[in-house]
């Protein structure tokens, strides 16, 4: 589909955006008169998430914030939707040894990076609930949910993409939005992931090593400078991560996969012999077929002291 196509479409598919945005102030409006009840926590609930659809960088942000909680000597557990695994029964308790087709693969990828329970549940409150009485916890992140009004929460955390922000400025389907820009001005902290911008704070990802997939090995990030690379995503923005990986003087040959998409080794089954790079992300889905060839980049949400000083503030 060009570029005059998918702009024909956005405006045909306007009226169903404008029953899309009534739905959603309805929805809302009926959990603040407590038409709906939104459940409650004896434990502070932190969420991260936005009010796009498509990559924002959501995931990192929730495993820095997971890191620096448990350094402070917190117990931490996550809460997910587990979005693209198999299993939509009752909630999940995720860890390292959980199958990611079953789980989804930030549930999986949090949990290793966080060695920290993960619970999943469509059911975001339910989620956290089977958490605290599961699990010992006494704060709770959750992964995504900002528009999960049922589950109450103490903080939340809106993760705005710096470049491309709210894309044509159309709710779904026309656009990107979930919810008016204006929701922004209602949360505790909007993180920006590529820019500057006044009320906002700004990060970037830090990038660490390269990893490889199979053997753990790591590798400088000039490791594949000047060589030629295949470059996998299968996320909600790849064009960003094959940018920094172009940055890298990498000669790059790209492979765009669906967000969330399910790896088989045909996928991958390239017919020449050059390094396939991928993010952290991709390769949980890949380790049950990896070989030598694959490396993940391994990255971290860089933060300011004055944010989490300003976080610790609020709880």
């Amino acid at each position: 589909m060009n570029l005059n196509t998918r702009s024909v479409t956005n405006y045909l598919l306007l009226p169903v955006s404008g029953v899309f945005y009534l739905t959603s102030i309805l929805r809302k409006w009926l959990y603040q008169v407590n038409f709906f009840k939104v459940q409650k926590f004896k434990h502070p609930v932190i969420v991260v998430g936005n009010i796009t659809v498509g990559g924002t960088g959501k995931t990192p942000i929730v495993i820095v914030l997971a890191q620096y909680f448990k350094q402070q000597g917190k117990q931490v557990g996550i809460v997910s939707r587990g979005y693209g695994g198999t299993h939509h029964q009752d909630s999940l308790l995720v860890n390292k040894e959980t199958n990611v087709h079953l789980s989804g693969d930030e549930p999986l990828l949090i949990a290793l990076q966080t060695d920290l329970p993960v619970m999943i549940n469509k059911n975001r409150a339910q989620a956290v609930k089977d958490l605290i009485n599961q699990c010992q916890v006494d704060l709770i992140i959750s992964d995504d949910g900002l528009q999960h009004y049922k589950m109450d929460r103490d903080i939340e955390i809106a993760v705005v993409d710096g470049i491309r922000r709210f894309g044509n400025g159309f709710f779904l389907p026309a656009g990107p939005l979930r919810e008016s820009a204006t929701r922004l001005k209602s949360v505790d902290f909007v993180i920006n992931n590529a820019g500057l911008r006044a009320g906002e704070f700004s990060t970037e990802l830090a990038l660490k090593m390269f990893v490889n997939v199979k053997t753990g090995e790591e590798k400088p990030l000039n490791y594949f400078k000047g060589e030629y690379c295949h470059g996998v995503a299968g996320i909600g923005y790849p064009q960003r991560f094959f940018d920094t990986l172009i940055g890298l003087g990498i000669h790059l040959k790209p492979h765009i996969f669906v967000d969330h998409y399910v790896y088989q080794q045909s996928d991958l089954a390239f017919k020449d012999n050059h390094p396939i790079l991928m993010t952290a992300k991709d390769c949980v889905k890949c380790t049950q077929f990896a070989n030598n060839q694959m490396w993940y980049l391994q990255v971290e949400a860089d933060l300011s002291d004055d944010f989490f000083k300003k976080l610790d503030a609020k709880l």
